[in-house]
């Protein structure tokens, strides 16, 4: 259950991150509002999570995930640079994030 709470708490990382970009510098009501409720939730999961897992391995994979998924989401939604080395090093990250999840014991 905990790599479940993981897993939501980056996917949560990635909706903060983009929701950033739209906030304005925190400056349109809704848009905020969505980003913080997002920041708090995914934190909290976090959190949960790492009462299992080593807090290491947990920070590691969650920090993975909302980078490489909020980089792809900068590609798909924002025109950002797709380069072959950019896409190499995201594939690096990931395979980092699924070392961490493969050799965990717990």
């Amino acid at each position: 259950m905990a790599w479940v709470m993981l897993l939501v708490a980056a996917l949560l990382e990635v909706a903060w991150a983009i929701g950033m970009k739209f906030t304005e510098g925190f400056t349109r009501l809704w848009p905020s509002v969505f980003t913080v409720l997002a920041m708090v939730a995914s934190m909290y999961l976090l959190a949960l999570a790492a009462r299992t897992l080593p807090i290491g391995t947990a920070y590691a994979v969650w920090v993975g995930i909302g980078a490489t998924g909020t980089a792809i989401l900068g590609i798909i939604l924002f025109n950002e640079p797709a380069t072959a080395g950019r896409i190499a090093c995201l594939g690096l990250i990931i395979a980092g994030v699924l070392g961490l999840r493969l050799l965990e014991t717990h």
